[in-house]
């Protein structure tokens, strides 16, 4: 049941998402539109709700509540960033807003984004592991909380391996690609 509330979760967002965007741009109505688009934690919160109770009644923590905690925290950590940039391009592609900027290609003004972006995914952990942490306590059966444990050294391994990732644009900057000489005009022979 958690995994299906999970999927439901994740088409609701787009369908959300989508929503709120039509609204907005092609139908004229930015409140009603931002409206659908704050109903997006709902979601979440209707995630976190039904996780507790499947475990204040009996059942066994297992991966599928981790993962519930995951996935909130994803979108607690890099929601806001996915729907702000799907915003900018329906504004551009719909009501005629300047096209959005794209993130820096080099140097670092593109490790100065991957940060930021990294940012995310510790907001993300952190989430998870709040969630899962308060699981664990509410369980109170240490042998049975083994698997929330392990999605939480999961979310922190995503968010080293994601950092190094985002660390290494600050070691090796990507340079810009050096620009051709112009040709010289072509001089006149006498």
């Amino acid at each position: 049941m958690i995994v299906a509330l999970i999927v439901i979760c994740e088409i609701g967002f787009w369908v959300l998402l989508a929503a709120g965007l039509a609204v907005r741009y092609l139908l004229k109505m930015p409140r009603t539109g931002a409206a659908l688009l704050l109903c997006e934690p709902l979601l979440e919160v209707v995630l976190l709700v039904v996780t507790a109770i499947d475990l204040k009644n009996g059942a066994d923590p297992s991966w599928k509540h981790g993962l519930a905690a995951v996935y909130i925290g994803y979108t607690v950590g890099h929601g806001h960033r996915t729907i702000k940039w799907l915003d900018g391009h329906a504004a551009h592609r719909f009501a005629g807003a300047p096209p959005p900027p794209k993130p820096p290609r080099h140097g670092m003004a593109r490790a100065g984004h991957e940060a930021r972006i990294w940012l995310g995914t510790l907001v993300a952990a952190a989430v998870a592991t709040a969630l899962l942490q308060i699981a664990i306590w509410y369980v109170g059966d240490a042998g049975q909380t083994e698997s929330l444990r392990s999605w939480m050294y999961a979310a922190w391994r995503a968010a080293g391996i994601h950092g190094l990732i985002a660390l290494s644009y600050a070691i090796w900057p990507k340079k810009a690609p050096a620009k051709e000489p112009e040709p010289e005009p072509a001089r006149a022979e006498r």
